[in-house]
């Protein structure tokens, strides 16, 4: 019960941090939380639904063990690993979408924002490699 209590605690505090960001990066949070994490609430029915949602869900967790153990560091990119294979293989079930379907235009929205995620991801994290280990954000009190 204490490791659950200690991990909510530090996910409430990675949230918190992160709406101290800039607007213009709470706004691109709140758009990768629509498409991986919302939006897969009403496909969970489909194949494509429950593997973005697990994937964001494994992310998490992961993201969240980094920060508690390191703060808000460059490396909790490493984090949305999982995503890479899970882009390509969206890439490849565009087919069993219907043109012009919401369906098909959550799965190319999650693509395109996944991936640009994961270019902003892989400079976070060869900037830690290189260095730069220190929190870049300070958690709010």
């Amino acid at each position: 019960m204490k490791a659950i209590l200690g991990f909510l605690h530090a996910m409430f505090g990675f949230l918190r941090t992160m709406m101290t960001f800039p607007k213009p990066w709470v706004v691109w949070i709140m758009l990768l939380m629509l498409v991986n994490m919302v939006i897969p609430l009403f496909y969970l029915g489909t194949l494509e639904g429950e593997v973005v949602l697990g994937a964001f869900v494994f992310g998490a967790l992961h993201q969240g063990w980094i920060f508690s153990a390191k703060g808000f560091v460059r490396l909790l990119g490493i984090g949305h690993l999982v995503w890479i294979p899970m882009v390509a293989w969206l890439w490849t079930r565009l087919d069993v979408a219907s043109t012009g379907s919401l369906f098909r235009h959550w799965l190319l929205a999650t693509i395109v924002l996944v991936s640009l995620s994961l270019l902003i991801d892989a400079v976070d994290v060869i900037r830690y490699l290189r260095g730069e280990r220190d929190p870049y954000v300070e958690t709010p009190a």
